[in-house]
């Protein structure tokens, strides 16, 4: 019954995924089982009044893919596709990658089928109250940790924060991650993601011998993680000379000015009509020579049907799941793209969740040069040890990484052994 409630087509890739990585570390059938499928599946309903006064039921999931090596940590994003299945492959690969960043977590994931952008502020405090409610005895600092994700933010975890503090009678800042600073959230949390993809991109180009200056980089998305990308990149001397977001793509051979566009997003919401670039198709500007591809929005956008012709150097996902595996086949066929892959690539968001939540438990703040120093510390060790990997076992950056976190998860799952 689990397995079709998973029928997805995202759970399906990151499927697939393992059952590659399972085979190549030829893991016994039992510990595949037990790696391989979540082990809570929360789904609620969540009915809320809207300001117009009408009531409306929306539908949220959290899925716990394992506490084996501590309590899962995943971010909760509000998206009108949000499902099941979709909701448990973001989960895993979660727990992917905070095996491998060593991180004392299991993977997580939540979500809300809703549109934000429709939703008053209002509207939006409710249905986080009314869903943190419904999810409360499967919460808690060490069960299970939110934080923000695609249409949430620090307000998100705000509210969630106050609603559990409502239940307990006191604060638990350790709840969520991701939080406003004034209620202990981290320094350097906003940029985390996006600064960790940049940083291993740099790291890249001088694994290829190549200086960061007079390169150039393409970055699919604007969010979060995307315009943190491209300023990190543009702070270390790459020309950013396309970006795009769900309006469309602009494209300047000359270099964005990054520090500009994010002004004009502010004020217009999206890159469309920046007068600082031209319009691009959004599929071909993904297509363009460069020494950088960021996709750092949706997942499967790198393609059977693009992966044979992208001119990148470097393939950087900062994104969940960009790549397919049919795709996969193609750029490991090919072998001229550096690929890092996402579980490693965007893992800085959750290690400076990590750091944060130690904070709270210390009840001591780190300034932010303090966070992104250990936060780059870790993500270089996490990278010579998968490009280490992939140079002796002589498979791809992917192999590696998802060999090296599903192995870490199943031999914890070995030593704990099974209640009976």
């Amino acid at each position: 019954m689990q397995k079709e409630l998973l029928a997805n087509p995202v759970f399906a890739m990151a499927a697939e995924q393992f059952d590659l990585v399972a085979e190549f570390l030829a893991l016994p059938a039992d510990l595949r089982e037990r790696c391989k499928w979540p082990k809570r599946l929360i789904s609620v309903a969540v009915p809320i009044q809207r300001d117009d006064g009408t009531t409306q039921v929306f539908y949220g999931h959290r899925v716990q893919h394992h506490l084996t090596r501590g309590p899962v940590k995943g971010g909760l994003r509000y998206h009108p596709a949000v499902d099941l299945g979709e909701v448990a492959a973001l989960a895993m690969w979660m727990n992917w990658k905070c095996a491998l960043m060593d991180l004392p977590y299991g993977g997580g994931k939540g979500g809300i089928a809703c549109d934000p952008r429709h939703m008053s502020r209002g509207e939006l405090e409710r249905l986080t109250r009314r869903f943190t409610m419904e999810i409360l005895p499967f919460i808690g600092p060490e069960i299970d940790v939110m934080a923000p994700d695609m249409g949430t933010n620090e307000q998100t975890m705000a509210w969630i924060t106050d609603t559990y503090a409502s239940h307990t009678g006191y604060l638990v800042p350790s709840i969520v991650t991701g939080k406003p600073l004034g209620m202990q959230g981290s320094a350097g949390r906003t940029q985390a993601t996006g600064h960790g993809v940049a940083f291993l991109a740099t790291n890249a180009l001088h694994k290829l011998g190549v200086s960061p200056e007079n390169t150039t980089a393409i970055v699919q998305g604007f969010g979060n993680v995307g315009s943190h990308t491209a300023m990190t990149l543009a702070a270390y001397g790459v020309k950013v000379i396309g970006i795009s977001d769900a309006s469309g793509a602009l494209w300047n051979p000359g270099g964005i000015d990054i520090a500009n566009l994010r002004v004009y997003v502010a004020e217009h919401g999206v890159v469309r009509d920046f007068p600082g670039a031209d319009a691009i198709d959004p599929e071909e500007m993904l297509c363009q020579p460069c020494d950088i591809l960021a996709p750092a929005a949706l997942d499967r956008v790198i393609t059977g049907e693009n992966a044979g012709r992208l001119q990148c150097r470097i393939l950087a996902e900062g994104a969940n799941g960009p790549t397919t595996p049919e795709a996969d086949r193609i750029l490991n066929e090919r072998g001229d793209i550096f690929v890092i892959p996402d579980i490693l690539c965007n893992a800085g968001g959750v290690t400076v969740s990590y750091f944060e939540w130690v904070q709270n438990f210390q009840r001591f703040q780190w300034n932010e040069r303090e966070v992104i120093t250990k936060l780059e510390t870790m993500m270089q060790r996490a990278f010579e040890k998968v490009t280490g990997f992939a140079e002796r076992n002589k498979v791809s950056q992917r192999m590696a990484a998802q060999a090296i976190a599903i192995k870490t998860v199943a031999d914890a799952k070995a030593l704990r052994g099974m209640f009976p």
